[in-house]
């Protein structure tokens, strides 16, 4: 790579993967009539350069399975760790500001989820992706449960993870090693890592099954006609009261009036997140945060919103995208709609350009043409392979 790019991904390859059987390593055995690492490299070459962990002796098949790519490839080392740390050397040259960190045995990443990460990657150091974990954990011993363990605020984490190039590298150098992941490594650094929707599509080849898991997403012939595509729309009313700005869409614009509500009465956000309960047939905010229940009282509607995605993520749903139109005379939206978009894209994990925010008046019609309050009506729409 002669000339530095805004973002270069580190495919890391170098292991054994024996475990998945076929007598050589995971990455080199074909899927759905390809090596699985031609199907990891293509999920990353349109977007960016890309620089290939291998182990000394496979750079001959490597070389094969990365032709017509923009591909540099570098040995590895011994562990994960080291193996990410030459990647990253790999790129010292000519540093891009973003760096993307890859299993190689990861095949069926979507281009969803990776313009998700880096667009986390604007306004945080670290970002990746995760799935809730929704089942019941057992602790056990001798074949036998010896116990559970509670499961709120636990994730299933997934790659890629996305960092800023100069602070994962400073990173890389200072950690002792023994890391489980690069997200690991990050927060041992005090870097902040974001976490973005995963999909369960996003599976990690490990033994012999998930070859037969990975073919079916990626090469489905029936695809079109078993894709699972949800609709839901949402509407949220709030009326003025007393204050000197209100919130809308994640976004303090400042107004002689604020709104009233329950929470923070950001009438968009909560337009947004019935959407995605609706599309569920999940009810709406009212049904998963009472508003009789005095702890959401003065609530960031984000907590709501990112609960309607991780439970749409639970379900092995992915956001398609959402779109917001607010119903007001005042205030004016055009300014701050960039902002708003790139709130709600964050907070979500979507692009900004699967996200629309705008607005109409009502013609001084109504409880809105009278400047009592704002309403606001949502689409949203959710994909499941």
């Amino acid at each position: 790579m002669e000339t530095a790019a805004e973002t270069a991904a580190i495919i890391v390859a170098a292991g054994r993967g024996t475990r998945a059987g076929g007598g050589y390593p995971k990455q080199w055995r074909d899927v759905a009539a390809r090596p699985v690492a031609r199907w990891t490299l293509e999920a990353f070459a349109p977007l960016c350069p890309i620089v290939l962990v291998i182990h000394p002796e496979d750079r001959a098949i490597a070389e094969s399975v990365a032709e017509g790519l923009p591909v540099t490839l570098v040995e590895g080392a011994a562990d994960r760790a080291g193996s990410v740390r030459a990647g990253l050397d790999a790129l010292a040259g000519n540093p891009p500001a973003k760096v993307l960190i890859h299993d190689v045995a990861r095949p069926c990443v979507s281009r969803a989820t990776i313009e998700a990460v880096l667009a986390a990657l604007d306004t945080a150091p670290g970002a990746a992706p995760a799935l809730t974990v929704t089942d019941a954990l057992w602790t056990g011993a001798e074949a036998q449960v010896t116990g559970t363990q509670d499961r709120t605020g636990l994730y299933r984490a997934q790659t890629p993870q996305g960092f800023r190039y100069a602070e994962i590298r400073a990173a890389h150098a200072a950690h002792p090693g023994g890391a489980a992941d690069d997200v690991e490594v990050a927060r041992a650094a005090g870097l902040s890592v974001i976490i973005v929707p995963g999909e369960e599509r996003n599976l990690k080849i490990t033994g012999p099954e998930d070859f037969q898991r990975a073919a079916s997403y990626l090469t489905n012939p029936m695809q079109e006609t078993t894709m699972d595509i949800r609709l839901g729309n949402g509407y949220d009313v709030h009326r003025f009261g007393p204050g000197d700005h209100v919130v809308l869409c994640g976004v303090k614009v400042p107004h002689p009036r604020g709104l009233q509500g329950h929470s923070d009465a950001d009438v968009g956000m909560h337009a947004v997140t019935d959407a995605l309960y609706g599309a569920l047939a999940e009810g709406d905010i009212g049904r998963h945060f009472p508003p009789s229940d005095p702890q959401w009282k003065g609530a960031a509607s984000e907590i709501f919103l990112r609960h309607a995605v991780e439970l749409a993520s639970s379900k092995g749903y992915t956001i398609s995208n959402v779109d917001v139109t607010l119903v007001c005379e005042q205030p004016k939206i055009g300014p701050h709609a960039e902002a708003m978009m790139a709130e709600m894209g964050r907070i979500m994990g979507l692009a900004t350009d699967r996200v629309s925010v705008k607005a109409t008046t009502s013609e001084r019609l109504g409880f809105t043409g009278r400047e009592e309050g704002i309403a606001a009506i949502a689409t949203a729409t959710l994909v499941k392979p």
